[in-house]
Protein backbone atom coordinates (compact mmCIF):
# COMPACT_ATOMS: atom_id res chain seq x y z
CA UNK A 1 0.00 0.00 0.00
CA UNK A 2 1.15 3.61 -0.96
CA UNK A 3 1.88 6.05 2.01
CA UNK A 4 -0.75 8.81 2.66
CA UNK A 5 0.92 12.08 0.30
CA UNK A 6 2.18 14.87 2.31
CA UNK A 7 0.77 18.44 2.11
CA UNK A 8 3.42 19.83 0.25
CA UNK A 9 3.02 17.17 -2.47
CA UNK A 10 -0.49 17.84 -3.26
CA UNK A 11 0.46 21.39 -3.64
CA UNK A 12 3.69 20.20 -5.82
CA UNK A 13 0.78 18.28 -7.77
CA UNK A 14 -2.27 20.36 -7.78
CA UNK A 15 -2.15 23.98 -7.07
CA UNK A 16 1.89 25.25 -7.88
CA UNK A 17 1.48 23.90 -11.60
CA UNK A 18 -1.61 25.75 -12.22
CA UNK A 19 -0.69 28.91 -10.53
CA UNK A 20 2.65 28.73 -12.55
CA UNK A 21 0.40 28.59 -15.60
CA UNK A 22 -1.23 31.30 -14.48
CA UNK A 23 1.88 33.78 -14.03
CA UNK A 24 2.96 32.27 -17.35
CA UNK A 25 0.31 32.99 -19.29
CA UNK A 26 -1.28 36.31 -17.35
CA UNK A 27 -3.13 38.33 -19.27
CA UNK A 28 -4.57 41.70 -17.44
CA UNK A 29 -8.02 42.79 -18.93
CA UNK A 30 -9.42 43.31 -15.68
CA UNK A 31 -7.22 46.25 -14.86
CA UNK A 32 -3.41 46.81 -15.03
CA UNK A 33 -0.90 44.82 -14.02
CA UNK A 34 -0.33 46.88 -11.13
CA UNK A 35 -4.07 46.93 -10.34
CA UNK A 36 -4.39 43.50 -9.99
CA UNK A 37 -1.18 42.45 -8.17
CA UNK A 38 -1.49 44.96 -6.02
CA UNK A 39 -5.12 43.43 -5.30
CA UNK A 40 -4.17 40.19 -5.17
CA UNK A 41 -1.10 40.51 -2.36
CA UNK A 42 -3.70 43.01 -0.11
CA UNK A 43 -5.88 39.79 -0.68
CA UNK A 44 -3.27 37.31 0.27
CA UNK A 45 -1.98 38.88 3.59
CA UNK A 46 -6.07 39.19 4.67
CA UNK A 47 -6.39 36.38 4.30
CA UNK A 48 -3.71 35.03 5.98
CA UNK A 49 -4.66 37.39 9.27
CA UNK A 50 -8.39 36.48 9.06
CA UNK A 51 -8.34 32.83 7.91
CA UNK A 52 -5.57 31.41 10.73
CA UNK A 53 -7.71 31.85 13.63
CA UNK A 54 -11.18 30.47 12.26
CA UNK A 55 -9.07 27.76 10.43
CA UNK A 56 -7.22 26.85 13.93
CA UNK A 57 -10.23 26.76 15.96
CA UNK A 58 -11.85 23.74 13.87
CA UNK A 59 -8.55 22.14 13.57
CA UNK A 60 -8.74 22.21 17.27
CA UNK A 61 -12.20 21.19 17.26
CA UNK A 62 -11.92 18.36 15.35
CA UNK A 63 -13.61 19.39 12.68
CA UNK A 64 -11.35 17.55 10.13
CA UNK A 65 -7.79 16.34 10.53
CA UNK A 66 -4.94 15.06 8.85
CA UNK A 67 -3.36 11.44 7.47
CA UNK A 68 -0.44 10.49 8.84
CA UNK A 69 2.41 11.50 7.58
CA UNK A 70 0.59 14.13 5.82
CA UNK A 71 1.83 17.09 7.61
CA UNK A 72 5.55 17.38 7.92
CA UNK A 73 5.35 21.39 9.57
CA UNK A 74 2.60 23.11 12.42
CA UNK A 75 2.64 26.43 13.17
CA UNK A 76 0.04 27.35 16.07
CA UNK A 77 -1.94 23.68 15.30
CA UNK A 78 -2.20 24.11 11.30
CA UNK A 79 0.09 22.43 9.13
CA UNK A 80 2.42 25.00 6.70
CA UNK A 81 0.48 23.30 3.47
CA UNK A 82 -2.56 25.27 5.28
CA UNK A 83 -0.77 28.54 5.13
CA UNK A 84 -0.02 27.97 1.12
CA UNK A 85 -3.16 27.04 0.40
CA UNK A 86 -4.22 30.67 1.29
CA UNK A 87 -1.37 32.47 -0.73
CA UNK A 88 -1.77 29.98 -3.50
CA UNK A 89 -5.31 30.28 -3.68
CA UNK A 90 -5.54 34.15 -3.44
CA UNK A 91 -2.80 34.49 -6.01
CA UNK A 92 -4.56 31.61 -8.29
CA UNK A 93 -8.34 33.32 -8.32
CA UNK A 94 -6.44 37.21 -8.80
CA UNK A 95 -4.54 35.41 -12.06
CA UNK A 96 -7.73 34.00 -13.44
CA UNK A 97 -10.06 36.80 -12.66
CA UNK A 98 -7.37 39.29 -14.39
CA UNK A 99 -8.51 37.65 -17.51
CA UNK A 100 -11.88 39.14 -17.61
CA UNK A 101 -13.03 42.65 -18.32
CA UNK A 102 -15.27 45.22 -16.27
CA UNK A 103 -16.70 48.68 -17.04
CA UNK A 104 -15.47 50.87 -14.53
CA UNK A 105 -16.98 53.89 -15.63
CA UNK A 106 -20.26 53.45 -13.41
CA UNK A 107 -19.60 55.89 -10.51
CA UNK A 108 -18.46 55.37 -7.01
CA UNK A 109 -21.50 57.91 -5.68
CA UNK A 110 -24.21 55.25 -4.05
CA UNK A 111 -27.03 56.11 -2.11
CA UNK A 112 -26.98 54.73 1.16
CA UNK A 113 -30.09 52.81 0.86
CA UNK A 114 -28.78 50.80 -1.62
CA UNK A 115 -25.48 50.33 0.58
CA UNK A 116 -27.62 48.93 3.10
CA UNK A 117 -29.13 46.30 1.07
CA UNK A 118 -25.69 44.00 0.37
CA UNK A 119 -24.99 44.66 4.34
CA UNK A 120 -28.80 43.50 4.90
CA UNK A 121 -27.49 40.31 2.28
CA UNK A 122 -24.75 39.85 4.38
CA UNK A 123 -26.40 39.71 7.68
CA UNK A 124 -29.01 37.14 6.31
CA UNK A 125 -25.97 35.11 5.97
CA UNK A 126 -24.58 35.68 9.41
CA UNK A 127 -27.78 34.71 10.69
CA UNK A 128 -28.20 31.68 8.49
CA UNK A 129 -24.74 30.53 10.18
CA UNK A 130 -25.84 31.52 13.59
CA UNK A 131 -29.11 29.20 13.32
CA UNK A 132 -26.79 26.43 12.05
CA UNK A 133 -24.41 26.67 14.92
CA UNK A 134 -27.29 25.26 17.20
CA UNK A 135 -26.19 21.55 16.31
CA UNK A 136 -23.20 19.59 16.22
CA UNK A 137 -23.91 19.01 12.21
CA UNK A 138 -24.17 22.39 11.61
CA UNK A 139 -20.94 23.50 13.26
CA UNK A 140 -18.74 23.48 9.95
CA UNK A 141 -20.75 25.11 7.68
CA UNK A 142 -23.02 27.59 10.53
CA UNK A 143 -19.59 28.47 11.56
CA UNK A 144 -18.13 29.27 8.09
CA UNK A 145 -20.86 31.15 7.39
CA UNK A 146 -20.57 33.62 10.29
CA UNK A 147 -16.61 33.74 9.70
CA UNK A 148 -17.94 34.86 5.85
CA UNK A 149 -20.19 37.83 7.09
CA UNK A 150 -18.31 40.50 7.70
CA UNK A 151 -16.35 39.70 4.62
CA UNK A 152 -19.27 40.13 2.18
CA UNK A 153 -20.62 42.95 4.67
CA UNK A 154 -17.71 45.03 3.54
CA UNK A 155 -18.09 44.03 0.15
CA UNK A 156 -21.18 43.99 -0.75
CA UNK A 157 -21.78 47.27 1.41
CA UNK A 158 -19.42 48.91 -0.59
CA UNK A 159 -20.26 47.83 -4.68
CA UNK A 160 -23.29 44.99 -4.41
CA UNK A 161 -24.69 46.76 -7.01
CA UNK A 162 -21.04 47.30 -9.31
CA UNK A 163 -20.95 43.63 -9.13
CA UNK A 164 -24.01 42.89 -9.76
CA UNK A 165 -24.14 44.99 -13.17
CA UNK A 166 -19.99 42.47 -14.02
CA UNK A 167 -22.09 39.15 -13.11
CA UNK A 168 -20.64 37.71 -15.84
CA UNK A 169 -17.33 38.45 -14.69
CA UNK A 170 -18.12 37.35 -10.73
CA UNK A 171 -19.49 34.42 -12.09
CA UNK A 172 -17.19 33.51 -14.50
CA UNK A 173 -13.97 34.50 -12.23
CA UNK A 174 -15.47 32.45 -9.31
CA UNK A 175 -16.57 29.07 -10.44
CA UNK A 176 -13.99 28.22 -12.30
CA UNK A 177 -11.46 28.21 -9.84
CA UNK A 178 -13.86 27.15 -6.86
CA UNK A 179 -14.90 23.80 -9.46
CA UNK A 180 -10.96 23.10 -9.44
CA UNK A 181 -10.98 23.43 -6.30
CA UNK A 182 -13.69 21.09 -5.19
CA UNK A 183 -12.44 18.77 -7.87
CA UNK A 184 -9.05 18.73 -6.30
CA UNK A 185 -10.38 18.58 -2.88
CA UNK A 186 -12.22 15.15 -3.36
CA UNK A 187 -8.93 13.74 -4.44
CA UNK A 188 -7.12 14.96 -1.54
CA UNK A 189 -9.80 13.30 0.54
CA UNK A 190 -9.31 9.96 -1.12
CA UNK A 191 -5.62 9.93 -0.85
CA UNK A 192 -6.48 9.80 2.83
CA UNK A 193 -4.62 13.69 3.03
CA UNK A 194 -7.40 15.01 5.25
CA UNK A 195 -10.83 13.68 6.47
CA UNK A 196 -13.75 15.92 6.95
CA UNK A 197 -15.97 15.00 10.29
CA UNK A 198 -19.08 13.53 9.72
CA UNK A 199 -19.99 14.76 13.23
CA UNK A 200 -19.71 18.17 12.29
CA UNK A 201 -20.99 18.20 8.95
CA UNK A 202 -24.40 17.83 7.79
CA UNK A 203 -24.12 14.72 5.49
CA UNK A 204 -24.50 16.74 2.44
CA UNK A 205 -22.29 16.12 -0.26
CA UNK A 206 -21.57 17.07 -4.10
CA UNK A 207 -22.88 14.31 -6.19
CA UNK A 208 -20.11 12.48 -8.46
CA UNK A 209 -17.70 14.32 -5.98
CA UNK A 210 -18.92 12.44 -2.81
CA UNK A 211 -17.70 15.90 -1.32
CA UNK A 212 -18.94 17.45 1.59
CA UNK A 213 -21.16 20.69 0.99
CA UNK A 214 -19.20 22.44 3.33
CA UNK A 215 -15.92 21.91 1.70
CA UNK A 216 -17.40 23.46 -1.72
CA UNK A 217 -19.16 26.24 0.34
CA UNK A 218 -15.79 27.31 1.09
CA UNK A 219 -14.30 27.04 -1.92
CA UNK A 220 -17.56 29.05 -3.59
CA UNK A 221 -16.87 31.84 -0.95
CA UNK A 222 -13.78 32.10 -0.52
CA UNK A 223 -12.71 32.31 -4.14
CA UNK A 224 -15.96 35.25 -4.50
CA UNK A 225 -14.22 37.28 -1.81
CA UNK A 226 -10.97 37.62 -3.77
CA UNK A 227 -13.04 38.23 -7.15
CA UNK A 228 -14.79 40.38 -5.56
CA UNK A 229 -11.97 41.81 -3.93
CA UNK A 230 -9.44 42.40 -6.77
CA UNK A 231 -12.53 43.58 -9.14
CA UNK A 232 -13.92 46.33 -6.71
CA UNK A 233 -10.24 47.63 -5.80
CA UNK A 234 -9.91 48.10 -9.75
CA UNK A 235 -13.08 49.86 -9.79
CA UNK A 236 -11.77 51.83 -7.01
CA UNK A 237 -8.48 52.60 -8.56
CA UNK A 238 -9.67 53.92 -11.82
CA UNK A 239 -12.37 56.04 -11.18
CA UNK A 240 -9.97 57.91 -8.53
CA UNK A 241 -7.32 58.34 -11.12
Amino acid sequence: MLPTPTYLQFHALFVVPVVAALVLTATYRLGSRRDVLTATAILTGLALVYTTPWDGELIRRGVWWYGDGAVLVRFWSIPLGEYLFFVLQTAMVGLWVARFRVDTARSLATPVRTRLVGFAAALVVVLSGLALLRSDSGLYLGSLLVWSGPILAIQWLFGWHFLAGEWRTVAGGTLVPAAYLCGIDSIAIRLGIWTISKQYTTGYAIPLLDLPIEEAVFFFLTSLFVVQGVVLYVWLIDRWK
